[in-house]
């Protein structure tokens, strides 16, 4: 597996670039996908394409609601009913400024990104273990501090992880709050006379005159995604930017972008039918497949630790190739670490 890390200045932020095939046994595609949790935005660019198929249209509109919780008391989480319903896994993790973690009493740690002087701490609570020793010291503990020594209240966007009757569960449970159900935003376009970069999957840092690199195709999607004029005409004052070379043109590319609060397992779902795209002859020779996490989640892959400052960036992009070849980019801000 090759890799390509690329550090910009000003704002600093990190790239990572890797190279592998999906049928490969240490293919770790699915493994990614599935530990980053926070995701609000996925979009997909297939090139020399003009209408969805059938099967990538159905997931689309199938991607799954999900809830929003105005001023829920934290302390509803740590229940043993709220644990025994919903929470199969995992962790709640907080992200407080230094008086507020004061006024809590529970343990945590210093961020890694505060600098000198520390004003940010991080508590992890493990809920499985909190559910199996309901009567423990520790969770009278975290009970007492959530309730009366520091009644913490957010509000949470939530996803149900099952589909069917279990959906209304969500709204039954919380019925005493204010909660809403969101669908995802769902913005399908055609983009005419598209100017791609040429790519070959062997080549993840390009070859001159021949094709792009890696770090070249993701400045082209980021313009692409936001809509910016990609000739770099003289009387364009708004972008100097052009799709890098070499390149050729595409009479047209469909684009599809959701938005909202969307599982990790749908983007998994994603991710397999485009690797599907392929199974019958396309003009296109590769397809995209990006996702956006949170700028102010707790985390970011896994339970490491997430910095907002400035920007909170925390994403990837997969290239699939038409012989299941992959190009897997990820990329953070300043304050956070290397991804995975």
């Amino acid at each position: 597996m090759d890799t390509l890390r690329r550090l910009r200045e000003a704002p600093r932020h990190l790239l990572v670039c890797e190279k592998s095939n999906f049928g490969h046994s240490k293919s770790r595609h699915r493994h990614l996908v599935e530990t980053h949790y926070h995701n609000y935005r996925v979009s997909f660019l297939i090139p020399e394409c003009g209408i969805l198929s059938k099967e990538l249209k159905n997931l689309v509109m199938d991607i799954g609601s999900y809830y929003f919780v105005k001023n829920l008391p934290l302390h509803e989480l740590i229940t043993h009913e709220f644990i025994s319903t919903f929470v199969k896994k995992g962790k709640l993790v907080l992200s407080l400024d230094k008086d507020t973690y004061e006024e809590t009493g529970l343990q945590g740690h210093p961020s890694q990104y505060s600098g000198r002087k520390v004003m940010k701490f991080i508590v992890s609570i493990d809920l499985m273990d909190l559910s199996l020793n309901p009567n423990s010291k520790k969770y009278e503990r975290i009970s007492w501090s959530f309730k009366e020594k520091k009644p913490l209240k957010f509000d949470f966007l939530l996803a149900w992880h099952h589909t069917g009757a279990a959906e209304s569960t969500m709204m039954s449970y919380f019925s005493s709050y204010q909660i809403q159900e969101h669908q995802p935003k769902v913005a399908l376009s055609t983009l005419r006379d598209l100017p791609c970069p040429v790519l070959q999957s062997s080549m993840l840092g390009g070859q001159l005159e021949a094709s792009c690199s890696a770090p070249e195709l993701f400045d082209w999607l980021g313009a692409v995604f936001s809509n910016a004029d990609l000739k770099n005409e003289p009387t364009n004052f708004i972008s100097a930017y052009c799709c890098p070379q070499p390149h050729s043109v595409m009479a047209k590319a469909y684009l599809c972008t959701i938005t909202g609060f969307i599982l990790p397992e749908k983007i998994c779902l994603l991710l397999e039918q485009l690797c599907h795209y392929f199974d019958e002859p396309k003009l296109a020779p590769w397809v995209t497949l990006s996702v956006q996490g949170f700028a102010d989640s707790p985390v970011s892959w896994r339970e490491n630790e997430h910095g907002f400052r400035k920007g909170g960036e925390h994403l990837y992009n997969f290239v699939i190739f038409n012989n299941q070849d992959y190009w897997l980019q990820m990329a953070v801000g300043a304050n956070d670490g290397c991804p995975p």
